[in-house]
């Protein structure tokens, strides 16, 4: 009877569920029906993310009806802090002092919807093999690791689950192949159900909600008066952000690149007078930060990627004299 409830819930792709033993021999074959999987099916579990010292539980609903992709993600530890998202479109509901403050952000791929449907930028940056299985939240998984063709970038072992395709557990390791960061699934159901009632967040409601600031369309940006020149091989531009932060007068400038799997966020903006600068590489976990100044601007790069990445993108902007 379950299977058959879990085959109904396919109705669509079915494909998805369908065994294909050659299929389970190419990487990139189980990569692409675990990205399909990730916005196709229902489903609703918890996943645990851990790096270092740092660990906290999730709670992800996620449906797709036919009429369109939704999901809700409750942070189960700390802050209620709450992740809404239709289609590309997502809302952070996080708490603030007194009030719940609202976010507008673009798409960002969240677990376990990490890989593009489009694997090509992936394919340029990582070599892929399979190697081994490993059960994970009851379910038997296919694990595929990607390596990566140079040094800007981590490598990681992906286990997709057997039969559904769903990324169950992905595990990130850096040069020297220690585990910095991992998350997995530990509670995992497919969902038959179509009722949108839980599609809603549940923050304290005796709050008052407030908006993000907005940055208004005649505040100056002076992004004419810098460029981005060489980024490291595979990365791409995906989205420039321009947001305002409390205590500042002018908006930040926020650019995103990505390779399909790793991001970075670069961050420029004038120098405050009298503010003190940050300067130098940190790392925490799997993330680094390298900031300078250059030009009267506050640069600063973050991202889960390797210090020479960060570094480049950062020293790669070039101001006009």
């Amino acid at each position: 009877m379950k299977r058959l409830l879990l085959a109904c819930l396919l109705a669509g792709p079915m494909s998805l569920a369908v065994a294909n033993p050659e299929a389970e021999d190419d990487p990139w074959l189980v990569l692409e029906k675990a990205a399909h999987a990730a916005r196709d099916l229902s489903y609703k579990g918890v996943f645990t993310y851990q790096s270092g010292d740092n660990s906290r539980s999730i709670e992800i609903t996620h449906m797709n009806s036919g009429q369109g992709e939704y999901a809700r993600v409750i942070m189960l530890d700390g802050l209620p802090r709450e992740v809404l998202s239709q289609g590309s479109d997502i809302v952070i509901f996080s708490p603030r002092n007194e009030k719940v403050v609202i976010e507008k952000r673009r798409g960002k791929n969240l677990f376990p919807a990490l890989l593009p449907v489009n694997l090509d930028l992936i394919k340029a940056s990582y070599q892929a093999r399979m190697s081994g299985k490993e059960r994970v939240a009851g379910r038997e998984g296919l694990i595929v690791h990607l390596e990566p063709r140079d040094s800007y970038r981590y490598s990681y072992k992906l286990l997709t689950d057997r039969e559904f395709g769903l990324l169950l557990k992905a595990t990130t390791l850096n040069q020297r192949n220690e585990v910095i960061e991992q998350i997995a699934f530990n509670q995992l159901n497919l969902l038959i159900v179509q009722d949108m009632e839980w599609f809603q967040p549940k923050v304290d409601p005796r709050k008052p909600y407030v908006m993000e600031e907005e940055v208004p369309e005649s505040a100056a940006t002076d992004s004419g008066s810098w460029k981005v020149g060489q980024l490291p091989l595979g990365y791409k531009l995906i989205d420039h952000i321009k947001r305002m932060v409390p205590g500042k007068a002018i908006p930040v400038n926020q650019l995103i690149f990505s390779d399909g799997l790793s991001s970075v966020s670069l961050f420029i903006e004038p120098l405050a007078k009298g503010a003190r600068p940050k300067v130098g590489h940190t790392v925490m976990g799997p993330t680094n930060f390298y900031a300078y100044v250059n030009g009267g601007y506050q640069i600063m790069v973050v991202g889960e990627v390797p210090e020479a990445t960060v570094s480049q993108i950062a020293n790669s902007v070039n101001f006009k004299k």
